[in-house]
C-alpha cells in the first residue's frame, strides 16, 4: 500500500460516482433507498433516515469491493513470481479502460452491465441489501473504473493492502453519495448544475485511468510513491 495508490482509488470511486451512469439517477436511487418523495424543488425525507440508510448502502457495496479486493489480491500474490509480467498486463487494460471511459474506444464488450431485483419490505435493512446488490451488479462506467483499482489490488503484495485499496475506492464513491443526498433535499438544482459538467468528468476520469495504467506497465507507480513519501508523510 502507497500514498499515489490510494490517492487514484480515492479520485477513480469519486469520479465514478460523477459518472454520466451514475449521478444522473441519484434522486432514483435516494427515493428508493429512504421512501421520499419531491415536492416542489427537493426530497422530502427525515434527515436521521437519509443519513442511516444512505450509510447502509454505502456499507453494503463497500462490503462487496473489499471482498473483491480480497480475491484480487489473493490472485495476484499466487503469480508473485511473476509479479513484473502482471504489472504489464494490468498496466494495458487499465489504458484500455481508461481509452473507453474517456470516449476514445467504443468497444461493445466492455459495456456489460448486471442487475439485481430486491424484493421485500423496504426498511433500513433494504438499503444495505440494494448496497450488495449495487456492488455486485455495478454499472458500465462503474464496472472499468472499478476494475482498474482491482487490477492495481491484484498487484500489491498483501492481501490487507488490496482490502484498504477497495476501501479507499468505496470512500470515494460513498462520501460524495452521502452529501449530495443531503444536498437534495435542499433544492434539487444541483443535479443540473453538475449535470453539465459529466462529459467533462467522465473524460478526466478516463485519463486518470490512463495514467495509472502507463505508471504500473513502466514500473514508474512504486518510484513516484517512494517520492512523495519522501516528501509528504504517508497517509497510512
Amino acid at each position: 500500500m502507497n500514498d499515489i495508490s490510494i490517492l487514484f482509488a480515492v479520485a477513480a470511486g469519486m469520479l465514478s460516482f460523477l459518472s454520466p451512469c451514475i449521478f444522473p439517477l441519484l434522486p432514483a436511487y435516494v427515493a428508493n433507498l429512504t421512501g421520499s418523495y419531491v415536492s416542489g424543488d427537493k426530497l422530502i425525507i427525515s434527515k436521521r433516515t437519509l443519513i442511516m440508510r444512505s450509510i447502509l448502502f454505502i456499507l453494503g457495496f463497500t462490503v462487496v469491493f473489499m471482498m473483491m479486493g480480497a480475491s484480487a489480491s489473493v490472485i495476484g500474490q499466487a503469480f508473485a513470481a511473476n509479479r513484473g509480467i502482471i504489472e504489464k498486463v494490468s498496466g494495458l487494460l487499465i489504458i484500455m479502460f481508461g481509452l473507453q471511459t474517456a470516449g476514445l474506444l467504443n468497444l461493445r464488450f466492455l459495456m456489460f452491465q448486471k442487475k439485481w431485483e430486491t424484493k421485500g419490505s423496504k426498511g433500513s435493512w433494504h438499503s444495505f441489501v440494494v448496497g450488495l446488490a449495487f456492488g455486485t451488479g455495478w454499472t458500465p462506467c462503474v464496472g472499468l473504473a472499478l476494475s482498474s483499482i482491482l487490477l492495481l489490488a491484484g498487484s500489491t503484495e498483501t492481501m490487507s493492502s488490496g482490502i484498504l485499496l477497495l476501501l479507499f475506492y468505496s470512500l470515494g464513491l460513498g462520501i460524495p453519495f452521502l452529501l449530495i443526498s443531503f444536498l437534495l433535499t435542499k433544492s434539487l438544482k444541483v443535479m443540473t448544475k453538475v449535470n453539465k459538467l459529466l462529459p467533462r468528468l467522465s473524460a478526466i476520469n478516463g485519463w486518470i485511468l490512463i495514467v495509472l495504467g502507463l505508471l504500473l506497465f513502466t514500473g514508474q507507480l512504486q518510484k513516484l510513491s517512494a517520492w512523495l513519501a519522501a516528501i509528504a508523510p504517508p497517509i497510512l
